[in-house]
């Protein structure tokens, strides 16, 4: 008995699956080079998390939900003068609390990370701008990731039969 033993659907999902991840990283990607002035290598950790194996549209909606929620108690948290581990540790516990109420805890992970992108001060000077521009990149990445999750269930063959054949 082989531990990879997975049935032909399994691998074509999960081919699918790859296919979208490099989609989305290829963009972003594009994106990165093409406009080197922003941070949009960001954008490819967030076309990654946002990506998910799972085709519906209701999982890449909660995805883009949860790092927007991410992104916005980062930059809630940015200008607050405190050391940045207890920034983060304070953003940890907002976005944990948030994400449970507002019922994306399936996402919580991708939250975090938006948290983190945001919150995170590598720059010696600390400017508001900086925070906003990675908001921007790690949305622009949750973009991505929905815009394929919708093209390929757009082009999934039984989308395009669904009332013709009764």
């Amino acid at each position: 008995m082989s531990i990879f033993q997975l049935n032909k659907s399994e691998y074509l999902s999960h081919v699918i699956y790859i296919v979208k991840c490099l989609l989305g990283v290829i963009i972003c990607y594009v994106l990165y080079t093409a406009i080197p002035q922003y941070p949009f290598y960001w954008s490819l950790v967030s076309v990654a998390l946002a990506t998910s194996l799972d085709s519906t549209n209701n999982q890449a909606y909660d995805r883009i939900k949860a790092n927007t929620l991410g992104c916005a108690v980062g930059i809630c948290l940015y200008p607050i003068q405190l050391p940045e581990l207890a920034l983060i540790c304070i953003g940890i516990t907002i976005t944990i609390f948030l994400g449970i109420g507002l019922k994306i805890s399936s996402t919580i992970r991708s939250a975090l990370a938006g948290l983190i992108i945001v919150t995170l001060q590598v720059e010696q000077t600390k400017h508001w701008y900086i925070a906003l521009e990675r908001v921007v990149c790690v949305v622009a990445g949750c973009v991505v990731a929905l815009l394929i999750t919708l093209a390929f269930n757009w082009l999934k063959p039984e989308h395009w039969f669904v009332g013709k054949h009764k």
